[in-house]
């Protein structure tokens, strides 16, 4: 038996091999980001500190955009290097870390809408007993839960590839350590692995869309047993930043997770990653602000009192 010589770094290949396209893409992405981190931080900073969005609802909210805002922070600067650095080399405890907080947080955010779903189903549903069924007793043992399960499928997923051997090929397919282009890499047999991403990215997407979908059915029965119409208006609209969330969110990772291999070309599968990596943690924050009227209220007051402060 040859003995392996264990790879201890990788390199990871980056979005495009086309160098004119890399100086743009980097401006792009470094864009992106910024308002990334603004728009989560700053989601997060207006939860915390007004009173008028001291509700189960925005509590849920702040923490989707903390989600957002690591999971992109998770990510994108390794994008932003790849585009600026000749060879973008990440060690083997890197690459693990990253894979390791990448699936935390993409896992977080699937049972985070789903908590969401519940939350407007709750407040549409059963408005008289919202503020006893949300209470926030019940709003941290949610919260926690999405953490706990989040936490448990990414160690399922690491230790699963800390248990392969890594001797041959050290380039990853992809500009950062997902799991499936770090699978093909490996020099043992990924059979097991394999089953185990399809089982868990499958029982955590149907699990949480289930609940999303039975949430909204019960939501729409009741939003169409309103006589008015604009009471049935305002009930629809109180859900239209979440399921826009969501069918963005959701749909990038069927894309990427729940298909045959062998049915798409790695650069789709890079496209639908910048997706729901870079491209879903900028919308977020925007999709709230932007079709919510309480966060757009809160937002004028906050920049009208500091453009008072700076005229004054």
């Amino acid at each position: 038996m040859s003995e392996c010589n264990f790879s201890t770094e990788f390199v990871l290949e980056g979005l495009t091999h086309q160098p004119e396209l890399q100086l743009p893409l980097f401006f792009l992405f470094l864009g992106i980001y910024m308002v990334t981190v603004m728009g989560n931080l700053g989601m997060i900073f207006l939860i915390t500190f007004n009173a008028k969005l001291h509700s189960p609802m925005y509590f849920f909210l702040g923490n989707l955009s903390f989600i957002d805002f690591s999971f992109s922070t998770i990510v994108t600067p390794k994008l932003l290097g790849n585009f600026v650095l000749e060879q973008n080399v990440i060690s083997y405890p890197g690459c693990m870390t990253q894979l390791f907080f990448f699936c935390v947080f993409g896992i977080a955010e699937c049972y985070m809408l789903s908590a969401m779903a519940y939350d407007r189903y709750v407040a549409i549903c059963s408005p008289l007993l919202y503020s006893v069924t949300m209470s926030q007793k019940v709003c941290n043992a949610l919260v926690a839960g999405v953490y706990t399960m989040a936490i448990l499928g990414a160690l399922a997923y690491t230790i699963s590839m800390v248990m392969l051997s890594f001797c041959g090929d050290n380039v990853i397919h992809h500009y950062f350590c997902d799991i499936i282009p770090f699978l093909k890499t490996a020099s043992s047999n990924t059979h097991a692995n394999e089953l185990l991403v399809l089982f868990l990215a499958g029982f955590n997407v149907l699990s949480t869309t289930g609940a999303v979908i039975v949430s909204y059915i019960f939501i729409i029965a009741n939003v169409l047993q309103i006589p008015s119409a604009a009471g049935r208006s305002k009930a629809f609209g109180t859900c239209g930043s979440h399921l826009t969330a969501v069918g963005i969110f959701y749909g990038s990772i069927v894309f990427m997770y729940l298909k045959p291999s062998s049915s798409s070309s790695m650069m789709q599968e890079k496209v639908a990653s910048v997706f729901y990596t870079t491209v879903v943690p900028m919308l977020n924050p925007l999709i709230y602000s932007l079709r919510n009227k309480d966060v757009k209220n809160v937002l004028r007051k906050v920049l009208g009192m500091r453009s008072g402060h700076l005229t004054g």
